[in-house]
């Protein structure tokens, strides 16, 4: 389905954040019949509905608004609406059409686009392959998940793309390079289950690319592709890290070495998965990495991460205060805390509580030296799931502002504080956005 097949037909849009809005404009310029926006979820942070909005589509909150999804011909829904949401079932029981913005705006843009998803991974992988491109000759608009909307993109010769699992599963084209960097259970609760959520997420992959990409070191994606055809990075027939001609860690394409390690300034290994990827997938699109090494290598140089993703804020006390509010999962915030190995380490958890199990972040810390910080809404079962491991320490605190204050009192001279929340922000705060700014807020706070 497109956007121009919305012409002449009644549209809902689900949801009033940032997807919401952009389906809305986008919806309104293909000249539905009628078209209304519904919001099932208003709080006290919702945005205002209003102008050209509320003049393209009235706002339908609260339970009222089922009733205007099921008379619709295609409801359209956001990413943050769950496959298990209650509304959701029933329209599939009545067979009520349901898309995304995104496989509106991929049904149009699919042989222009490389598409990013992964259960870790996503957001700095192809933002590096964005980076990367640019700095070959190669322009792209980067955007998706990491904060601009599909259906705001400008159009282009090429996008790159950071798509959610959620953002994945209405899809029903597959973006001409298709890429995953790692999986592992995650937002169980919005997909119905494991099973569910791998589903989702591999939809990607199932509507025919011409190139499939993926770190060949996971485990669970390596069992999930089975014998798939894909390029594996990591692996020595493709892009991998092994020792270069001076002994030290180097990447590789096959046996050619490329650069060192150490020109990458990111930290962790899992970011030396994210780098091979990328650079599979400029090998997968015909730049010649081997000729152009020493361009690739400045260009990495000169990468600088992401925010919200392992970001250091500098700190007059000599601790490293280190935001990494995209780590929603376990695994995600066991990677954060293992490129921190060897320093004293505070870490804060906690957010929106999905009912993970965290059993394998009690068992990656069995015998690390830590202390851990639990916020709501979850961080009071992280804290309990902790119990009893001899070498970690556990506090709880009220709110993310008292947890930095606390931080600054228990850890270390030299040490880190790192705010990886194994948990998502919503319910407490707009988006991961806001829950860095209050982050980075507290830390200078404290610091008077």
């Amino acid at each position: 389905m497109r956007l121009s097949d919305l012409r002449g037909r009644h549209v809902a849009v689900w949801g009033a954040g940032r997807e919401g809005r952009a389906a809305v404009t986008a919806i309104a310029a293909h000249g539905p019949a009628d078209l209304v926006a519904v919001d099932d979820s208003a709080n006290f942070l919702t945005l205002p509905w209003e102008g050209p909005l509320a003049a393209a589509a009235p706002l339908v909150t609260g339970e009222d608004g089922f009733a205007r999804l099921a008379a619709a011909d295609v409801v359209v829904r956001s990413p943050g609406v769950p496959n298990t949401h209650p509304w959701m079932l029933e329209l599939r029981r009545r067979a009520v059409p349901v898309t995304q913005g995104s496989a509106l705006w991929m049904a149009d843009h699919a042989d222009r686009t490389i598409g990013v998803t992964g259960s870790k991974g996503k957001s700095t992988t192809s933002s590096l392959i964005s980076h990367l491109l640019t700095a070959m000759d190669r322009p792209n608009v980067f955007g998706g998940n990491i904060g601009v909307p599909l259906l705001d993109l400008p159009e282009a010769e090429l996008y790159v793309l950071e798509l959610s699992s959620y953002q994945c599963a209405d899809l029903a084209d597959s973006p001409r390079v298709a890429v995953v960097t790692a999986l592992f259970p995650e937002h169980l609760d919005a997909h119905g289950g494991e099973r569910e959520y791998y589903r989702d997420k591999l939809n990607l992959l199932a509507h025919g690319p011409h190139t499939v990409v993926v770190n060949g070191a996971d485990p669970r994606l390596a069992l999930e592709l089975g014998d798939r055809a894909a390029v594996r990075a990591g692996s020595p027939d493709t892009t991998h890290v092994a020792n270069g001609p001076d002994g030290t860690p180097w990447f590789h394409l096959r046996d050619t070495p490329l650069f060192p390690r150490a020109v990458l300034p990111l930290v962790g290994r899992h970011n030396e998965g994210n780098l091979c990827v990328a650079l599979a997938v400029l090998d997968a699109l015909g730049v010649d990495v081997v000729a152009r090494k020493d361009s690739l290598a400045v260009a990495v140089a000169e990468f600088q991460g992401l925010a919200h993703r392992l970001t250091e804020i500098p700190d007059p006390s000599g601790l490293t205060f280190v935001d990494d509010t995209l780590a929603t999962s376990p695994y995600a915030a066991m990677h954060a805390i293992d490129a921190y190995e060897g320093r004293p380490l505070t870490v804060i958890v906690g957010g929106t509580d999905r009912g993970l199990d965290y059993t394998p972040l009690r068992e990656h810390l069995a015998e690390r030296d830590i202390t851990v910080i639990g916020i709501p809404d979850s961080g009071p079962r992280i804290v309990e799931a902790l119990a009893g491991l001899p070498a970690v320490r556990t506090e709880s605190a009220e709110d993310l502002v008292a947890a930095v204050g606390l931080a600054r009192k228990l850890t270390p001279a030299g040490g880190v504080v790192l705010l990886s929340p194994a948990a998502p922000s919503y319910g407490r705060f707009r988006n991961f956005e806001h829950r860095s700014e209050v982050f980075a807020q507290a830390v200078a706070d404290t610091a008077r």
